[in-house]
């Protein structure tokens, strides 16, 4: 797969798009993500959410499902790295320590001094906010050994932590079954229960398809072909036709969103996202508002419904003034173009070897 090769939209405009539109439905839910509808609707008005709101203290804020989408990006970046540099790479592994330097910044108030040497993400302090992170990805990543998927971490749980930080496998230069079993392999790291791990590979495939210029309908359909393959991938594909099925009957509502679920557990928040992307295909905004005025997780929700709709529109059809608005933008378009740069391989960060530059190697440290 090349990204956006089957269409005029660039792999960094679809890339940014994805990252940055997970990011600004995470911040639109935010605000709501323990309220029930008609909490929501007593608070921001009968229409619901309408706009950025604060939360935590902070207006348009990121939450733990961008930070680890972030870290997820990050984890992919240095595995190619390494792979590329020391001719050998285990990716589960390196996306492991990525998630463990996540788990620095929720239990830390700030960056240590020393951060320099594991390279810049884990140095910015924006990302070392609290936030509501999810249960299981913390006690996961505490774990003294790596989940995997013989013996994975928190073999009960199927909440939506591993679904929501999966969509940059799903932006790899792969195939959709490649960027599957990666997903699964690294959600098992910290949600081990068959609908936790399935539900964020099948998000990574759609994504991979989407992202090479598909339609969400044929990308979600070609994902329930793959989990019919698959013992335990039922409740995933009960939840995604349920989706598709009440997407067609026109624009979402919050009433056809609540039918689907709370978007707590994993199959039900991958299915709101796709469902309010598939109603609503030509216009984000709306798609984003629907993903977060329902009764339940809305900030996961909203930024798996935005990390579709960015990878299939691209960053120019997000609402400039409202990324403007976004905590973090900055940061989110860096890591999405060093993304770019090296998935693309762009010869301004490699040697006369292929290997990366001391000076990109410093920033991701193949390790």
């Amino acid at each position: 797969m090349a990204l956006g090769q089957n269409s005029g939209i660039s792999c960094r405009d679809r890339v940014r798009g994805c990252l940055l539109g997970g990011a600004l439905g995470d911040a639109l839910g935010a605000g709501v993500e323990f309220l029930s509808l008609d909490e929501i609707r007593r608070v921001h008005g009968p229409a619901g959410v309408r706009g950025l709101t604060a939360a935590y203290g902070v207006d348009a804020p990121i939450t733990d499902d961008t930070q680890m989408t972030l870290f997820t990006a990050e984890g992919l970046i240095r595995a190619s790295v390494r792979g590329r540099s020391k001719g050998i790479c285990h990716r589960p592994t390196v996306l492991w320590r990525a998630y463990q330097r996540w788990l620095a910044t929720q239990e830390h108030p700030g960056p240590p001094s020393d951060t320099d040497s594991d390279g810049w993400l884990a140095g910015q302090p924006l990302l070392y906010a609290r936030r509501a992170p999810g249960n299981a990805c913390l006690s996961g990543l505490r774990m003294p050994r790596m989940g995997t998927p013989a013996r994975p971490a928190n073999p009960t749980s199927k909440g939506c932590g591993a679904v929501m930080r999966s969509a940059p496998f799903g932006l790899l230069p792969t195939s959709p079954e490649a960027a599957w079993t990666l997903a699964a392999e690294c959600a098992v790291l910290t949600h081990g229960h068959p609908s936790g791990y399935l539900a964020a590979a099948a998000f990574a495939w759609i994504i991979n398809v989407v992202a090479d210029g598909h339609t969400l309908v044929a990308a979600v359909e070609s994902a329930l072909g793959r989990l019919a393959s698959e013992r335990d991938g039922g409740e995933v594909a009960a939840a995604l036709r349920t989706a598709l099925a009440v997407a067609a009957d026109g624009a979402p509502t919050p009433e056809r969103v609540e039918f689907l679920g709370a978007g707590w557990v994993a199959e039900e928040a991958l299915a709101i996202a796709v469902h309010c992307a598939a109603a609503a295909p030509a216009d984000p905004w709306a798609a984003l508002l629907a993903a977060v005025n329902h009764s339940g997780d809305s900030d996961s929700t909203g930024a798996i419904c935005g990390n579709i709709v960015g990878t299939m529109l691209g960053e120019g059809a997000l609402p400039t003034d409202r990324l403007a608005e976004l905590e973090g933008h900055t940061l989110v378009r860096q890591i999405a173009d060093d993304f770019v740069l090296e998935m693309s391989g762009a010869p301004e960060i490699s040697d006369s070897w292929g290997e990366a530059t001391p000076a990109w190697f410093d920033r991701y440290p193949g390790t």
